[in-house]
């Protein structure tokens, strides 16, 4: 009973709202990071070989994508770091919010966070408890800098209007996609348009990836039809469908980190004893 009644009360105390949006940062993080990798590398290979014959002409892109890629990998080590912080301060500030509504009876952690956050009192313990009093110090420490959900919540909030930003720009390769993809349909049924074959294209200028005077720049007819058929274009359509998904998956979890905190703030604040944050 001993072991069933310890895992009970750490269901109890779990923060499912942290630990749930935590998966899905961290699902969403590396769909969007992966998939938006190789779909950078493969629209670079797809606009060398059908849209450009000068390397002049998608220099610049090369850079870009280059950039946006190291970009990549500074946001998955950072948002791995941050959720995992963040789901520590929802065990940590959860524990205080549920010691306070009387929920569960708290651990020598719990005391040490309890102690930080709602201002109570560290009792003293005789020699043989040195130990645990020594670990709940440590505790205590670490409660002073997880404690503090208002300064999570400004965090988040800033991150989660970056992201919101950031879930805006995973949607225009898709829209460039869908749009080649919707062209190659009409080129393959031209019975479902008025218009002739050789007019329907594709222009990588149009979309601002190339420069107006890059050649061919463009790509009609019966040759577009030819691109779209190939894997390479098919995979990496897909794979900016895949990030657009972990951008929205990311910006879910953010959400729904900054409500969990939002509330556990103001629990604590108004709840707390005059505790000062």
């Amino acid at each position: 009973m001993g072991l069933l009644e310890c895992c009970a009360r750490c269901l109890v105390g779990a923060p499912f709202a942290s630990l749930v949006a935590t998966g899905l940062c961290f699902f969403g993080v590396a769909l969007f990071c992966g998939c938006g990798h190789e779909a950078l590398t493969g629209t670079e290979k797809l606009i060398e070989t059908y849209f450009s014959k000068n390397y002049q002409d998608y220099e610049y892109l090369i850079n870009v994508i280059h950039a946006f890629q190291y970009v990549i990998y500074g946001t998955a080590s950072f948002f791995f770091l941050y959720g995992a912080l963040l789901l520590a301060e929802g065990f940590y500030t959860t524990g205080a919010v549920r010691q306070i509504f009387g929920d569960y009876k708290t651990t020598i952690c719990g005391k040490g966070l309890s102690a930080t956050v709602t201002g109570g009192q560290k009792g003293r313990g005789s020699r043989g408890q040195h130990q645990a009093q020594s670990l709940e110090r440590v505790c205590h420490c670490l409660g002073k800098w997880l404690g503090h959900p208002d300064k999570f919540v400004g965090i988040t909030y800033a991150l989660t209007v970056v992201w919101l930003l950031v879930f805006a720009c995973s949607a225009v390769p898709v829209y460039i996609y869908f749009n080649t993809w919707t062209t190659c349909q009409s080129i393959a049924f031209p019975s479902k348009t008025s218009a002739s074959i050789g007019s329907l294209c594709a222009d990588a200028r149009m979309y601002g990836v190339l420069p107006w005077n890059a050649f061919p720049g463009k790509v009609c007819g019966s040759n577009l039809l030819s691109i779209c058929k190939t894997a390479e274009f098919q995979m990496t359509f897909h794979l900016f469908i895949a990030a657009f998904v972990g951008a929205a998956a990311t910006l879910v979890s953010l959400l729904t980190f900054m409500i969990a905190a939002t509330y556990n703030f103001a629990v604590l604040k108004l709840m707390g004893r005059g505790t000062k944050f």
